[in-house]
């Protein structure tokens, strides 16, 4: 099961976060909106029954929280660092603003003299709020127009919206500091490890099978045997090494596959939370060979081995060079990133959407085909001809599965493309995929 995570803030805020949560497939989000702290408090009640951790937009509505509520669910917010500020001075030097200083809050001081020395801005006048971090919006807005007001400061730079906005509204030339996205990242890491669900799994046996892909087209181009077995060898220690890094076990099931287990726990970090399976990169750099990697997840050893074999044959479907995940509850993950940089879909598609796709006549290597080029190149719209030559098949074959996946609602008609000669081609999009992804 994912785990169940709240997001609480402003719309502009949830919004980055949830586009960020795609990188964690872990994770379920259930996002509210809020810009009271009324309703900061009455979300965060609602959500901390059903979540196992909450995250909120800033440390005014983690300090209401913590403050108003009772709750037995770990409570983060995403702080500001002085990542965020780089684009807001950019924005305000761009536009001319930093000839006569700078008023900033939400900061500490060090952390604004560090940024703008790296920006070669030292020398900038700057006047640092000195208040506490969860101060109210107007008093922020009080001190902003003050300095405005006598001339000291000629632009704000805040890291509370609301402030922001009123700022706005009396005519303060002001920038929205805004957390970064590896602001995020990392507070999202931190929630994900508070968790009892997380913590549970750290130990949860994973089952991982790696496959060479065209091993024999590889070793018909070595000159003799000698060099084939050596290739063996150089593929084995690699391999080796790989799985050493994941502190786990390696046993060859003959030729081109390997068979590995190790935890989940430590597969998670090394994969940067499912997001790339660095042995890709080196076998193809070293040895210019790819390969296809299944993960599986289970209760058991069994059902991890079975959902092993299950992903490694979709990376084969999608052509190979891929990795793809199968979970405990049967969605799947993927493709990873591997040899060659890919836009990875991380999301899990889920076993009800893998079961609507075969019910509308999709098959599983197709499915795997459609998220490996998904993934690659980012696109979802396909014009017969591009389908055709994406799937390997006839221009008509694609004509009658396109007909049939439209009749299973999996995909729409997008647009036209006017052609000098003939009827308009007609754009499909698979929006069953492309609104999971999004």
């Amino acid at each position: 099961m994912q785990i169940k995570i709240g997001i609480i803030g402003t719309d502009a805020i949830v919004n980055r976060i949830l586009r960020v949560l795609k990188s964690f497939p872990t994770f379920l989000p259930l996002a509210r909106i809020a810009d009271r702290e009324s309703d900061v408090l009455r979300a965060a009640e609602e959500l901390g029954a059903e979540a196992e951790v909450l995250l909120l937009s800033g440390p005014i509505s983690h300090r209401a929280v913590k403050h108003g509520a009772t709750l037995s669910v770990p409570v983060h917010y995403v702080p500001l660092t002085g990542a965020g500020l780089y684009k807001a001075l950019f924005s305000a030097f761009r536009a001319g603003r930093l000839d006569v200083g700078v008023s900033v809050d939400s900061l500490t001081k060090a952390m604004v003299a560090r940024t703008l020395a790296d920006l070669g801005l030292e020398h900038t006048r700057v006047v640092v709020y000195d208040g506490p971090a969860y101060s109210s919006p107007d008093k922020l807005v009080a001190f902003h127009r003050q300095l405005a007001e006598s001339g000291h400061c000629s632009v704000a730079l805040t890291g509370v919206e609301q402030a922001a906005e009123q700022l706005g509204r009396f005519a303060v030339p002001n920038e929205w500091i805004v957390p970064s996205d590896q602001d995020i990242i990392v507070t999202l890491e931190r929630a994900l490890l508070s968790t009892e669900s997380r913590r549970g799994k750290e130990s949860q046996i994973v089952v991982g099978m790696i496959n060479v892909d065209d091993f024999g087209k590889l070793a018909m181009r070595r000159t003799n045997e000698h060099e084939v077995q050596k290739l063996k060898l150089d593929i084995h220690r690699m391999v080796l090494d790989y799985v050493e890094s994941l502190d786990g076990y390696l046993t060859s099931l003959g030729g081109d596959e390997y068979l590995f287990f190790t935890t989940r726990g430590i597969f998670e970090r090394e994969t940067s939370g499912y997001k790339t399976i660095p042995l890709a990169k080196d076998a193809n750099k070293s040895y210019g060979l790819s390969l296809s990697v299944g993960i599986g997840f289970g209760a058991s050893a069994n059902d991890a081995g079975t959902n092993a074999r299950s992903a490694l044959r979709k990376a084969k479907e999608a052509g190979g060079n891929a990795c793809f995940i199968v979970r405990e509850d049967a969605t799947l993950i993927g493709p990873l990133e591997m040899a060659d940089p890919v836009q990875s879909i991380l999301s899990p598609t889920d076993a009800s959407l893998i079961k609507q796709a075969e019910d509308a006549g999709m098959t599983s290597a197709y499915l795997s085909k459609l998220l490996h080029h998904m993934a690659r190149f980012n696109k979802y719209e396909y014009k017969v001809h591009e389908l055709a030559a994406m799937l390997n098949i006839t221009i008509r074959s694609a004509h009658r599965l396109l007909l049939m996946w439209i009749d299973g609602g999996l995909v729409d008609i997008a647009g036209y493309e006017k052609v000098p000669k003939g009827r308009p081609r007609q754009i499909y999009r698979f929006t069953f995929l492309m609104d999971k992804s999004l």
